[in-house]
């Protein structure tokens, strides 16, 4: 298993709140799977954006997972950026 930074950039003409709800319960559900290990939004910037970090065994099913995403269901996501991490030290290193 590696761990993978996903950077989302959503599309700035739609409203988040009104799908953010099933986004963070499907998040929790990735959370419980073990899949996800920490999310959240970058703040102050724009067009709006997050961070999410993954364990899987690859990018494809990092990308593979994220595919029912309600946020991507509904078009709100402008990009999804998967790169393969290597954390050294901190609460993410081996």
């Amino acid at each position: 298993m590696a761990f993978y930074v996903v950077n989302y950039t959503y599309r700035a003409d739609v409203d988040l709140d009104s799908v953010r709800p099933r986004h963070r319960e499907f998040l929790g559900d990735l959370v419980t799977q073990g899949v996800l290990r920490a999310s959240g939004p970058l703040v102050g910037v724009t067009p709006p954006a997050a961070v999410l970090i993954c364990e899987a065994d690859s990018a494809e099913a990092v990308s593979d997972v994220l595919a029912d995403d309600p946020f991507k269901a509904a078009d709100f996501i402008a990009g999804a950026e998967i790169t393969e991490w290597n954390p050294v030290l901190g609460v993410f290193a081996p």
